[in-house]
């Protein structure tokens, strides 16, 4: 797989729309997303309260992580395929969300008991992150 620099800077640059989109998804709606885990911010402000800044900081650095790695594995696939376009970008990401993400963020959330709404608002913000990667990689990637 031929990584250039222009391929390089679209994987970053996607893995960023990405993690950015995600902030941007979850900040409204933190409030419905605590209820949907049957938490409190309350419980959330206890269970953080002694932890230290770089374990506070660990999930969004993880988040990010994955995005470029998530970013990686579109360019893989949009490179195997031997279409890079903005389309196909998209194309991939709905097809990826749908046949992986959708379906394993719905089992591991039903096997503890979670409320469907975890599973909508979790899954929709997977769904934009790859659309989001998608198009940006397909479209300047190739």
């Amino acid at each position: 797989m031929m990584l250039s620099t222009s391929s390089f800077f679209a994987i970053l640059g996607a893995a960023i729309a990405a993690w950015v989109f995600g902030a941007a998804y979850y900040m409204p709606l933190g409030k419905v997303w605590l209820a949907a885990q049957g938490r409190t911010m309350a419980e959330m402000q206890a269970a953080n309260a002694n932890k230290s800044a770089a374990a506070k900081a660990f999930p969004f650095v993880l988040s990010f992580v994955c995005e470029i790695i998530m970013a990686w594995t579109m360019y893989g696939l949009l490179f195997h395929t031997g279409n890079f376009s903005a389309r196909a970008g998209l194309i991939s990401g709905l097809i990826i969300w749908f046949g992986f993400i959708l379906t394993t963020v719905a089992v591991n959330n039903a096997y503890p008991g979670r409320k469907l709404m975890l599973t909508v608002l979790d899954s929709a913000h997977w769904l934009g992150a790859l659309l989001i990667i998608g198009a940006i990689v397909g479209g300047f990637g190739g």
